[in-house]
């Protein structure tokens, strides 16, 4: 926008400049023209005076003045001779214009070219004597001083221009940052809210127009913190209330059970206890994807091979159980910093190592890289579990969409969600593809963080 300001102001003056300029300048060499004309013409009309009187002293005269005039200026006088006047002066050649003066008494201007003006100013003016034509003095007139002075005049002009124009651009410059702080100032609010800051406020400042849309975002940055900060209590409340009545009634069950030595009832006892378990576990999810959803906050730069060694040294021992191998794959000396909020990217990896692990079979290996790749850093899962279809991968971020693990259709759905959730709110992606070996690859892609210090 500033630059468009910048040329905008810069475009108006260039055609101020021009609309004055430009005239004022074919003014002055018109004006240059004309003067050179008459000065030249009077000089030859003199002289032709002189030539018209043609006795001894008038011819003396015009070869005195001609003489010095030649001297003076670096022109050529040439003269005719008349039956009384017989000069040692240069004689023009017999062109249309000498026979005009000559014959019709017409004196005659040749500027050598249409365009301003050619090489020389040819001037040649009758000499009369009892009304009649007996000669003609022609001044060839050198335009070359008349050339460097039209360059003085457009190179000065063209030389102001360009120092107005430069002007005219810091001024533009100057102004269009001015008027546009308010708008920069807005747009770094709205970059602090997409972050997560939900107290960035901006400035009340500028024309009456900025400040009315300041005070808009700024109410509305106040109504989403508001709302943000009831969810968040709403979920704290909603995590207590129902995790309670949930562990009683499954203590409530395991007593039953203890007690009950009829078979029957003790069967019904437990697939109601493996409910409640199954409850528990759904309400769980419920609670992380709200969490999830509730929770803005700014992310920050942080060291993704760091997390990655400590969720994987977490994992392993359920792992070792199944002989599942935990591989961790990249070169170590490399470590990117990736831009995201503080837990989330645990969570991520807790939810895809559970899948994998789930889905693995026993002995296989699950492979998490990481990889740099410019402004974004790309972290794989790759397990050599049972894959998925193009289908299942089109279903599998759905909400309460459980896929086909090796013991059955099992966890609440919600994993994934949460992992696609988490990650957009960071500015990352997730998708799934085929692993090169079979099996599933779940591919992150972060944003890359700047080393700072």
């Amino acid at each position: 926008m500033i630059r468009q300001l910048i040329r905008s102001y810069v475009l108006l003056v260039a055609v101020g400049l021009g609309l004055f300029t430009v005239p004022v300048a074919f003014t002055l060499t018109a004006q240059l023209r004309d003067d050179t004309e008459l000065s030249v013409g009077r000089e030859a009309t003199t002289m032709a005076l002189l030539l018209g009187n043609g006795d001894t002293a008038s011819c003396q005269a015009l070869e005195e003045m001609a003489g010095a005039y030649a001297a003076e200026t670096h022109d050529q006088v040439q003269v005719t001779a008349t039956a009384r006047c017989v000069t040692q002066l240069p004689r023009p050649h017999r062109d249309a214009a000498l026979t005009d003066a000559l014959e019709r008494g017409e004196r005659t201007t040749d500027w050598g070219s249409d365009f301003i003006w050619g090489s020389d100013l040819v001037i040649t003016v009758p000499a009369h004597e009892g009304g009649r034509s007996v000669g003609a003095v022609r001044i060839v007139y050198s335009t070359d001083n008349l050339t460097d002075r039209l360059w003085t005049i457009w190179g000065f002009r063209a030389g102001l221009a360009v120092a107005v124009l430069a002007v005219a651009a810091l001024i533009g410059a100057v102004v269009a940052r001015r008027l546009t702080a308010p708008l920069r100032q807005l747009n770094d609010m709205a970059s602090r809210l997409s972050d997560g800051d939900l107290t960035a406020r901006a400035p009340v400042t500028g024309p009456q127009e900025t400040q009315t849309l300041a005070r808009t975002l700024n109410q509305a940055g106040e109504r989403l913190d508001t709302l943000v900060a009831s969810q968040r209590i709403f979920v704290a409340d909603a995590s207590h209330q129902l995790r309670t009545p949930l562990t009683a009634l499954r203590l409530s069950l395991d007593n039953i059970a203890d007690g009950v030595d009829d078979e029957f009832v003790r069967e019904d006892v437990e697939q109601a206890t493996a409910e409640v378990v199954r409850m528990s576990r759904l309400v769980n999810g419920l609670l992380v994807l709200a969490r999830a959803e509730a929770k803005v906050a700014a992310a920050e730069p942080l060291p993704l091979r760091d997390i990655v060694t400590e969720r994987l040294s977490v994992w392993r021992p359920a792992a070792d159980e199944r002989g599942v191998t935990i591989a961790l794959g990249g070169s170590a000396d490399d470590r990117p910093l990736v831009l995201a909020t503080t837990g989330h990217l645990d969570q991520v990896l807790d939810n895809v190592l559970s899948n994998a692990l789930e889905v693995s079979p026993d002995g296989a290996t699950i492979t998490v890289r990481t990889e740099a790749r410019g402004s974004t850093v790309l972290l794989e899962v790759l397990d050599e579990g049972p894959g998925m279809s193009d289908a299942e991968k089109s279903r599998a971020f759905d909400r309460f969409w459980r896929g086909q693990g090796l013991t059955g259709r099992s966890g609440s759905g919600l994993g994934l969600a949460v992992v696609r959730h988490l990650l957009t709110d960071d500015g990352g992606t997730v998708t799934l593809a085929d692993a090169p070996g079979g099996g599933l690859c779940v591919r992150i892609t972060l944003r890359a963080g700047q080393r700072t210090g």
